[in-house]
């Protein structure tokens, strides 16, 4: 049953003598309105598997930076399988040639409900930093645990679904470019398009974290939905929505910049897995993700189970999430983005821990343990690529021919680069702000000197510091100053 967080509509005790009724309820979602939810949903959405989808933020460490991103990955994942159920129903309504059936449907329908079942604690910091680090020899990502939790709720609460349309989900999960067999390969471009990436999943996350954290958002999903159609087995866009792709895949970008990757938000992420990681050896945590019985208690209380804890070996764990409460938080040291033209050769093996200590003055005293860096690129869905170069359109004078439209016919104001790759160095200890970054920045002019001497008669393009970023000299008169200033 549905719980927390929406209006429920029981119908059951009505209309009795229509089964359509009788197994359909309706929540009342903010972004959706209501939603229909019909049997096939409900007999996963009542699961303790899908439940357990209530305790894990969709933001994940944003949380602790943007009070209102509270929601969890539940709504998000009930609000892609209505997308993807009205995207379905709405090209089987305009194109009955498509001879798209129930099964298609109901298979579309459920990967986008169970798309995010295997999401781990604090969401994309699970699968992309604590498990490489627990354990660098798997091989694991969040759709692998979506396909394992998935074959957990149907085998633990006896689901009647045939083994063919499980494997069909499974795919439509994954997202595919290549042919699949007797599979109508229109229907991978729905919830996981890994063609160009505008899919249902992208449209409810956008919406959904722009209206809880309060970042305003242009585009319209409901008019690409309304546009779109099937040319060559391939979801295509009417040409007027070139513009409101484009826009799309800038608010994308935007949240990245502005929320996924907020600098207090890494901050806070880099305490928690080392938190997490102390508390491994303990919890076993790490083990979950290859056994679904473990892997249906593992969410974000985690955190709550080492601070319950009474082990001694948890106690530095504990004290990392107290200093979390009370936002005695890891510090931002520098930051730096890296010209493309220097992207593949400013990597970690030349900017990293070590090499930062290897440039430290002689009256510096710290040491690796104390610098955290960080590679990111942000860009707008394809790295270098334009994503909207990868989509094809139709106009309403040839709608069953397929085009793409260059950008410069989309706008003239339309970026030139779709990626930036950045490098972000933190501490751990706050004193040792101004040595780190004087340490970063010899390391970058080194850097650029060598870039230098490797093209002799030219004019390479260099990495340069931020001056905004520049510490003072002694940061640590800057700190017993500001504590002053709390004290009275």
């Amino acid at each position: 049953m549905l719980r927390r967080g929406f209006t429920e509509i029981d119908t059951s005790s009505t209309i009795v003598d229509a089964p359509d009724v009788i197994n359909t309820k309706y929540v009342n979602d903010p972004i959706h309105g209501y939603i229909k939810l019909n049997k096939h949903m409900l007999e996963f959405i009542d699961t303790p598997q899908f439940q357990r989808l209530r305790n894990l933020k969709q933001i994940g460490s944003g949380y602790h930076v943007f009070p209102g991103g509270s929601h969890n990955r539940f709504e998000h994942c009930i609000g892609t399988s209505f997308l993807a159920n009205e995207v379905v129903r709405g090209l089987s309504l305009r194109q009955p040639e498509l001879a798209i059936d129930e099964r298609d449907i109901r298979c579309v329908t459920l990967a986008g409900l169970c798309h995010d079942l295997g999401h781990g604690p604090y969401s994309h910091m699970f699968d992309n930093e604590f498990i490489p680090r627990a354990r660098p020899g798997i091989e694991w990502s969040h759709e692998m645990g979506s396909e394992m939790m998935l074959d957990y709720a149907i085998d633990e609460n006896n689901i009647d679904i045939e083994d063919d349309d499980v494997k069909f989900i499974k795919s439509l999960i994954q997202g595919t470019n290549m042919p699949v067999c007797d599979e109508k390969m229109f229907l991978f471009d729905i919830v996981a398009n890994k063609r160009n990436g505008v899919d249902v999943d992208k449209f409810d996350y956008i919406q959904r974290d722009c209206y809880n954290v309060g970042v305003k958002s242009s585009y319209d999903f409901s008019r690409l939905m309304l546009n779109s159609r099937i040319i060559d087995n391939e979801v295509c866009y009417d040409h007027k929505e070139a513009y409101n792709l484009t826009e799309m895949f800038h608010t994308r970008y935007s949240l990245h910049k502005r929320v996924y990757r907020h600098r207090a938000a890494k901050a806070i992420e880099f305490m928690m897995v080392d938190a997490m990681l102390i508390a491994d050896p303990v919890l076993q945590i790490s083990q979950a993700v290859t056994d679904p019985s473990q892997y249906q208690h593992l969410t974000d209380d985690v955190v709550r189970d080492i601070e319950r804890s009474k082990d001694p070996e948890l106690e530095a764990a504990r004290a990392l999430i107290n200093r979390i409460h009370k936002r005695d938080i890891y510090k931002f040291v520098d930051e730096f983005i890296l010209p493309p033209e220097l992207a593949s050769i400013a990597n970690n093996h030349v900017i990293n821990e070590a090499e930062i200590v290897g440039h430290r003055s002689t009256n510096d005293d710290f040491v690796e343990r104390d610098v955290l860096v960080e590679f990111c690129c942000v860009h707008y869905g394809m790295h270098k690529d334009n994503p909207v170069d990868h989509i094809n359109f139709y106009s309403k004078h040839s709608v069953d021919e397929k085009f793409p439209i260059a950008s410069e016919f989309i706008s003239l104001c339309v970026p030139q680069k779709y990626e930036e790759c950045i490098v972000r160095i933190f501490t751990r200890t706050e004193s040792k702000r101004s040595q780190i970054q004087r340490a970063a920045r010899k390391l970058i002019e080194k850097l650029n000197s060598n870039t230098v001497a490797c093209s002799p008669g030219s004019f390479p393009p260099s990495i340069t510091p931020n001056r905004g970023f520049t510490l003072p000299e002694d940061v640590s008169l800057e700190i017993a100053k500001r504590r002053r200033l709390e004290f009275r």
